[in-house]
């Protein structure tokens, strides 16, 4: 799994965040505007983790983080530049996954991924 994450790290460096910053971009595009608490469980994390990496992400220009309804709770939405990270980010992810794919062939990346969904 390490290598298979150093593989991601490095195709998305140009982009300048890693797997797993673009892992979380990628939800909150899909949930936004979304609470922090729901994007803990959105990504099964805890609620502290997500918070510490939304701030990193804050700090990078990719989230604005503002206050939802309930003005006790933050909401996280992209940021432009965030958007940017995500449209040139995901051909440099799907190249990846397409070597991968390929070094593993068709039946072995298939049964990979059926072992990754019983998880």
């Amino acid at each position: 799994m390490r290598r298979i994450a150093a593989s991601y790290d490095a195709a998305l460096e140009p982009v300048g965040v890693n797997i797993a910053q673009f892992n979380l971009l990628r939800t909150v595009r899909r949930a936004a505007p979304v609470t922090l608490t729901e994007l803990a469980r959105l990504t099964e994390l805890d609620r502290s983790t997500i918070g510490r990496n939304v701030r990193v992400l804050e700090r990078m220009g990719h989230l604005a983080v503002g206050r939802g309804k309930d003005q006790r709770e933050a909401t996280v939405s992209l940021t432009e530049v965030g958007t940017r990270a995500l449209d040139e980010g995901a051909p440099l992810w799907e190249g990846v996954q397409g070597q991968i794919e390929a070094r593993l062939g068709p039946d072995h990346a298939e049964s990979l991924r059926a072992a990754l969904n019983v998880l």
